[in-house]
């Protein structure tokens, strides 16, 4: 899968505001085809002020 002039800045900015890169890509299987998620991700909530 390419990667188009978004990935990079997106990616960095999602990292900056808390958030954990899990998958770059994220490759789903659904029966003999294989699906691709541009990024899989998740926030720290306990580094978040409330």
């Amino acid at each position: 899968m390419a990667k188009d002039i978004f990935h990079d800045p997106v990616k960095l900015a999602l990292q900056k505001d808390g958030w954990i890169i899990t998958h770059d890509p994220y490759r789903l299987r659904y029966g003999v085809a294989d699906i691709y998620i541009y990024l899989a991700a998740e926030e720290a909530i306990a580094n978040k002020p409330l």
